[in-house]
């Protein structure tokens, strides 16, 4: 049947283009989003569901081979795909929500449990979605479906084989090379120009040294002490770049986030996204294509909390479910109207350490955040809000190939007691000074814990917490004594409150207003 399959939906870049159509028959001249369709329908047809194990890049697609759909998405989930069956058996799907929701058969419902994951984790984590019955295909995956029927098969698992033999300057030339060598030939075309975010961090200032960016753009603000901008611009200047400051103001932050809880199309509490949605809008003004560093955190040790891998041990499978988990099952229970104690944000990486047994505790953590919290923020934010600015995202760190070397490495170059993700930044001091490859992360840090106790601009959050549809979900007098406690000067609370506050705001978007 595969001589009259055709593409029903794609999106991606796909990197190794060359080597793919010189073996599949596919003529390289051809425009690249033609090229790239021309491609994957030849890849489907000579390598089936194995299409995926020969390709470098971002993908999520869909085929019609005669009586079957076939669905595939990328190993890292870096572009999203969704699918949804009907009450007649019908495959509805998409790379966005918004193509399922526009089918006459799609019913729209809320998925009250994914609630409580949300809670915690602050974003929409494993295969199901606050869309009953919407799912993802999660990464490294494809589906089947045939006669009404779903089947799923995993095509790529991430595996760890630590390889003792090499040394730290070893582990740090095969970074470089490979991403030198292999990776930023194939993530641009000479025709193609790009700009590179830059914060004051190790990823985007290697990207940027290694890339032939001319123009950088980066978050600022009035309060200098969350404000990043003046170091990426001493990277800036000393690479020789020009680099141009976007100054986000409270109210522009604060306005901006119905847009993105809209586009994103699923809540997303992480406060960097409307930063970032700023960026992606304001750099699309001047360029199509931009670099971003995200991968390496996950890959090679990054966060700060892997420095604690082995005091927790195996007591680990029972707590760790990512890098986030602000809100314990107690206050949960409290603060929602209904609740279930069987949904548990554990039981979503329970299958990851039964794959990681017998592995070390940083190598269980950083695979529970390259399945779980990659696809489920990271990935998600860079794509729905490059999308929805009409920019175009490039991440030369997410790569197989790079991947392939953090899985190698043992956790020894990855953390010690002084430094995390030791052996990256000795590849970046290789085209960067130390007291950049070295600088201590700093995260994409938001004023919000500061802005969202200012009057001048929590307004809405008060009133979508005594809003009638607050009162839907929530125990009203619980979840303003979280808001009252952080507005008396408890400022972690931020979290808690801003959690709630984008749940709330998604919904009023998807639920309250009409669309």
């Amino acid at each position: 049947m595969k001589d009259n399959c055709r593409l029903l939906t794609y999106r991606g870049h796909i990197r190794n283009h060359a080597e793919l159509c010189a073996q599949l028959g596919v003529d390289h001249s051809l425009p690249r989003e033609e090229r790239e369709k021309a491609t994957m329908l030849a890849a489907y047809k000579k390598w089936g569901g194995d299409m995926g194990s020969h390709i470098y890049g971002m993908f999520a697609l869909a085929i019609g081979d005669g009586e079957e759909i076939f669905c595939i998405r990328d190993q890292f989930g870096t572009k999203p795909f969704y699918y949804y069956l009907t009450d007649d058996g019908e495959l509805l799907f998409g790379t966005f929500i918004k193509d399922i929701a526009q089918s006459p058969k799609f019913k729209k419902e809320i998925n009250k449990d994914m609630l409580q994951i949300y809670l915690s984790l602050t974003y929409v984590a494993g295969e199901d979605t606050f869309f009953k019955g919407v799912k993802k295909l999660m990464p490294g995956r494809y589906l089947v479906y045939k006669d009404g029927k779903v089947e799923i098969t995993r095509y790529w698992v991430p595996t760890f084989k630590p390889d003792n033999s090499k040394t730290l300057e070893e582990w740090a030339d095969m970074i470089h090379t490979t991403v030198t060598k292999q990776v930023m030939p194939q993530v641009k075309e000479a025709s193609e120009s790009a700009q590179a975010f830059l914060s004051g961090g190790v990823d985007s200032s290697y990207v940027l040294a290694v890339s032939d960016a001319q123009v950088t753009g980066s978050c600022g603000y009035d309060d200098e002490r969350f404000d990043e901008s003046p170091l990426a611009k001493q990277t800036a200047d000393l690479l020789g770049r020009e680099n141009v400051r976007c100054l986000i103001t409270p109210q522009e932050y604060f306005e901006a986030v119905p847009y993105v809880m809209y586009n994103m199309e699923q809540p997303l509490a992480d406060a960097s996204a409307i930063a970032f949605a700023i960026a992606c809008r304001e750099t699309a003004k001047s360029t199509k294509i931009c670099y971003s560093g995200e991968g390496s955190d996950e890959f090679f040790g990054g966060y700060n909390m892997y420095r604690n891998a082995d005091r927790y041990g195996d007591e680990l499978k029972n707590f760790y479910v990512g890098n986030t988990n602000i809100m314990k099952e107690d206050e949960k229970k409290r603060i929602l109207k209904e609740y279930d104690p069987d949904v548990l944000p554990i039981n979503l990486v329970r299958y990851i350490y039964e794959e990681t047994e017998g592995l070390d505790p940083l190598t269980k953590m950083s695979d529970v955040d390259i399945q779980i919290w990659l696809e489920g923020d990271i990935y998600l934010n860079v794509d729905k809000m490059s999308e929805a600015a009409g920019l175009e995202i490039r991440m030369p760190l997410t790569d197989m190939r790079v991947f392939e070397i953090a899985a190698a490495m043992p956790s020894k170059y990855k953390v010690n007691a002084e430094q995390n993700k030791v052996a990256f930044r000795t590849a970046a001091a290789k085209v960067l000074p130390e007291e950049i490859a070295f600088r201590k992360k700093l995260g994409f840090i938001v004023p919000i814990r500061i802005w969202l106790a200012d009057d001048r601009y929590n307004a809405d959050v008060k009133a979508k917490f005594n809003s009638s549809y607050a009162a839907e979900f929530f125990n009203i007098n619980e979840i303003n004594a979280i808001l009252d406690d952080y507005l008396g000067g408890n400022s972690d609370g931020w979290r808690k409150v801003w959690t709630i506050y984008t749940f709330l705001v998604w919904y009023e978007e998807y639920f309250v207003k009409p669309i």
